[in-house]
């Protein structure tokens, strides 16, 4: 059985032309365990010369590879899931290591990463062209959905494993080349994902990985040979990657920043309600792009708070690694900074803090950064709390009498990446869905994140672009679609004369 070889987590390898090699760089940056402070490794910021190198390797794959048969290319991605299986427990331990979450969370991240490898083994269906015999006499029309050439990918630190599989397994199973910048906080993981795609059998060339910063992410956008960007993280970063790609011609997806609502009806199962809004808003340490961050509670519902709190209070905070944790680090210093400091304003804003994970200490891991469970009731819409996307265990808690204030409130928030709504009747449910401006909707759901035979469908403040990632929308993003419209004459035919004027009728 295939399994993963040993990567040297002191150095994270650039892939050029199908070749793990040591970048030139002068400019590193450490690999931190969040729960320990302890250097796990390096990762280099990439010279504008290996950039290049990495798209022109790129570019030059592309001729080759788009002429591969489609199932040629589907078996890859069929060997590639059976690796990612394979290695699963062992990339978790990496993950966890390097970005803080639970080894739970951590396999969870590689499991939704790699349902979308096994939609993309489906490519053959989902990659088909129309066809109409007889547009008009001796015509047919038909389209082909051809490979772009070089597509690009920007991921996050919070899914190092699911947000890269999003991309370029799609990618390249469409026919693309791919160049990939994993996050410089925690590439390890990625990087594990990216040796088994070669081991799987992707061609040098095909598929490439270089590292850094902002100027690694400029030079992304502007690069004459790539055609397609797709980019998750902040709405900061991706509102800057969607400008800077399109003025320079690119076909660009940004998944942004999110300020996810769950309402909750008074006719709700209290306790599965109760206990998805404290998986929702606290799991992976608050760090998802679709954590629940505001509840909405309806009417009588508002008496529910205080059980909602004495569940999160049972939440054990630990290392990732260490079992039955629930909450583990935050990804960095830095964003623990943060979240306190939003913590702060909330307090002094006014809010009512009924939960107060500031002071979180963990016994052997002192020097981590952990934030509690923490929950603010009395919310309002003017509070830096409600208003920035924290990205934190933090819940703030909203009242209001009827569904109607709900959708109001919901949809005056900027942010349109997901919501949820908990409630026993159907035709609350129904009009709630029609109502709400809202990309993705969970109905008894606090995360609805759609599985992969559908597509991401973040909106308004939450996306920038037409198309989502993975599901059929990805391969309308990868690809362009080419119309052929055919007429064929007999050799026994006489040739009539000119005509200047072109007619299907």
């Amino acid at each position: 059985m295939n399994t993963i070889q040993k990567i040297e987590l002191e150095t994270a390898k650039l892939l050029i032309n199908g070749q793990f090699i040591e970048s030139d760089t002068q400019q590193w940056q450490d690999i931190v365990n969040p729960a320990t402070q302890e250097v796990i490794g390096r990762v280099p910021f990439a010279t504008v010369q290996e950039v290049d190198a990495a798209i022109q390797a790129a570019q030059d794959a592309f001729a080759t590879w788009r002429q591969t048969p489609i199932q040629a290319r589907m078996r890859i991605m069929l060997k590639l899931q059976d690796l990612i299986r394979t290695n699963m427990k062992e990339i978790a331990k990496v993950l966890t290591a390097e970005q803080g979450k639970t080894l739970a969370d951590a396999e969870g991240d590689i499991q939704r990463g790699l349902e979308v490898v096994e939609h993309a083994c489906s490519v053959g269906t989902l990659q088909m062209g129309e066809y109409i015999e007889g547009v008009a006499r001796g015509v047919d029309t038909y389209t082909l959905q051809q490979p772009l050439g070089v597509c690009a990918g920007i991921t996050p630190f919070n899914f190092p494993a699911m947000i890269p599989l999003w991309m370029f397994p799609m990618a390249i199973v469409c026919g693309n080349t791919f160049v990939l910048k994993p996050s410089e906080q925690d590439p390890l993981t990625t990087m594990m994902l990216v040796e088994l795609a070669i081991q799987a059998g992707v061609p040098a060339g095909v598929l490439n990985v270089v590292h850094g910063g902002k100027e690694v992410v400029d030079r992304l956008c502007t690069h004459h040979h790539i055609k397609a960007i797709s980019f998750v993280g902040s709405t900061a970063v991706g509102t800057h990657v969607y400008n800077l790609a399109g003025q320079h011609g690119k076909r660009v997806q940004s998944m942004m920043g999110a300020k996810n609502h769950v309402v909750v009806m008074p006719d709700a199962n209290k306790e599965q309600t109760l206990n998805a809004l404290v998986g929702a808003a606290f799991g992976a340490a608050g760090q998802r792009c679709m954590a629940l961050s505001v509840a909405v509670m309806v009417g009588e519902s508002k008496q529910w708070v205080q059980e909602l709190v004495e569940k999160a209070k049972t939440l054990k905070v630990n290392a990732g690694h260490e079992p039955n944790t629930d909450i583990g680090p935050v990804i960095s210093q830095r964003a623990k900074a943060r979240v306190i400091d939003l913590i702060n304003s909330g307090v002094e804003q006014g809010a009512e803090l009924l939960l107060d994970g500031r002071d979180v200490q963990v016994k052997g891991y002192e020097s981590g950064n952990f934030v509690g469970a923490t929950i603010f009731n009395g919310v309002t819409t003017d509070m830096r709390i409600y208003k920035e996307e924290i990205f934190g265990p933090v819940l703030a808690i909203i009242s209001v009498d009827t569904l109607e204030e709900a959708i109001e409130l919901i949809n005056a928030n900027p942010f349109g990446n997901g919501v949820g709504l908990f409630t026993q009747t159907g035709a609350t449910a129904r009009n709630f869905q029609n109502l709400i401006d809202i990309g993705q909707v969970g109905i008894n759901i606090p995360i609805p994140v759609p599985v992969p035979f559908f597509s991401f469908t973040g909106s308004r403040g939450s996306k920038l672009g037409d198309l989502g990632p993975y599901g059929k929308q990805a391969v309308q993003f990868y690809t362009q679609t080419k119309t052929i419209t055919s007429r064929w004459f007999e050799d026994s035919h006489e040739v009539g004369g000119v005509n200047t004027t072109i007619s299907l009728r």
